[in-house]
């Protein structure tokens, strides 16, 4: 047998591998990354509504703060319970279900008038949403081993900063071009128009959404029996985790991996509810100018995101691939706060910041998931994400509160600063054994 039959041997299993691993991302990520595009528009336009909304309504730092972060109590509420019945009922429903309720309840904003129903309807919304940023986690786990899932994710979570780069500019020009039409507010217009998406594309997911390997009719059996043996083999690895929904919660890694999520969030948040404001503080005319300029911060994620989601796969290593992130977007909050007023350089290390903030949040999940499977899976990530995301409440209400006290940004950005370096503390505290994968 010649060396180039032996190669020839050797690669073909390799070449089809590719091939099918490339066939699922093409049929899956890109409508899942469109679904969560959607999705987080929707759920931190509030922060663009703010600069018509907060004058016309006559509602303080505080009350918009408390009004964005509440969004969260009903997503901590109803988290859980989400996936679990994503896992008996099946993502296609599910992850419908969510989108057309989400779609509605974000087109009610246009009614609001009072602080009161701003609160109701946040939390409404959160309760709405819940399970489908940790249900498509989920999901993906079902599709792809431990080892493939960083640089996935990172693709999927790249929607946050394209929702930033294609929102804010949409939302501002929306507010300036479209304020008064029909006796409506510029404002009310973006919930309206960009609630639509979320009930076409959630409609659009009973079509075209697929449970799990063995109901892909767009695969072959051999690439069926591919994908499952390498997720078979995978959760037979991760069989060191807990293996119900009583051992998740009794698990003392769950909570740690909660503490760090946690501290990774109140950055996360903060930046996607506050940034349109922190640009506007710098001097810029516009709404449209600001949602331009808003965008230059999420461009520069995208990148950071993708770059190191595929360096930790390659490298099968978790922990230092989140410490640098952190402490690249606690440096970037603590410059751009010390010079608040200064456009270029505001928007310079806010650039670094998000670039830091938003990497964690993909990179993160690759720390649980390599630990968790089957039932415990959907019950521990829903569990991390929604206690983690109680900093979505914390840290919108934090800057607010600070605002209004202290008449700056500044003390609040320092404080999520302070979160991003005891986050990368934690990391680095995590045996190395347990994550990388």
């Amino acid at each position: 047998m010649t060396t180039t039959t032996l190669v020839g041997q050797a690669s073909a299993p390799a070449d089809f591998e590719q091939q099918t691993y490339s066939k699922v991302f093409w049929r899956l990520v890109p409508f899942l990354m469109l679904c969560y595009v959607i999705a987080y528009l929707d759920r931190v336009n509030v922060g663009f509504a703010k600069l018509q909304m907060a004058q016309d309504l006559g509602f303080s730092e505080t009350v918009f703060g408390l009004g964005a972060g509440i969004f969260f109590l009903g997503y901590f509420l109803f988290e859980v319970p989400s996936n679990l019945l994503m896992s008996k009922v099946g993502a296609r429903l599910w992850i419908a279900r969510i989108m057309v309720t989400w779609g509605l309840l974000s087109a009610a904003f246009v009614f609001v008038q009072t602080p009161t129903q701003f609160y109701v309807l946040r939390f409404l919304l959160g309760l709405a949403e819940a399970g489908f940023y940790p249900g498509v986690i989920l999901y993906l786990t079902l599709w792809y081993p431990a080892h493939r899932r960083a640089r996935i994710v990172a693709v999927f979570m790249s929607a946050i900063p394209v929702a930033g780069i294609f929102g804010n500019p949409l939302s501002g020009w929306i507010m300036d071009s479209m304020h008064s039409a029909a006796s409506l507010h510029g404002w009310q217009w973006m919930f309206l128009i960009e609630a639509l998406p979320a009930l076409l594309i959630g409609v659009a997911v009973l079509v075209y959404l697929d449970n799990n390997i063995a109901q892909a009719k767009w695969l072959s059996a051999d690439e069926k029996k591919l994908l499952q043996s390498e997720i078979d083999k995978d959760q037979a690895h991760g069989a060191k985790g807990p293996h119900s929904v009583a051992e998740v919660f009794k698990d003392g890694r769950i909570w740690w991996m909660a503490a760090i999520y946690f501290a990774f969030v109140m950055g996360q948040y903060a930046l996607t509810f506050w940034l349109p404001s922190l640009v506007k503080a710098t001097g810029v005319q516009g709404n449209l100018n600001v949602g331009l300029l808003s965008a230059i911060p999420f461009l520069c994620a995208i990148v950071a995101m993708n770059l190191f989601g595929r360096s930790a796969d390659q490298r099968r290593e978790r922990r230092w691939h989140l410490i640098i992130p952190a402490a690249m977007g606690a440096v970037g909050f603590t410059v751009a706060a010390s010079f608040a007023h200064n456009t270029t350089v505001s928007l310079v290390f806010l650039s670094l910041a998000a670039a830091g903030v938003l990497t964690c949040a993909p990179l993160f999940w690759s720390l649980p998931t390599a630990f968790l499977s089957g039932t415990a899976a959907a019950a521990g990530i829903a569990a991390i994400n929604s206690v983690g995301n109680l900093a979505g409440f914390a840290s919108p209400y934090l800057i607010g509160y600070l605002k209004d006290s202290t008449g700056s940004t500044a003390i609040g950005m320092y404080v999520l600063a302070g979160a991003l370096v005891v986050g990368a503390v934690l990391v680095w505290l995590t045996p190395r054994e347990l994550v990388n994968r």
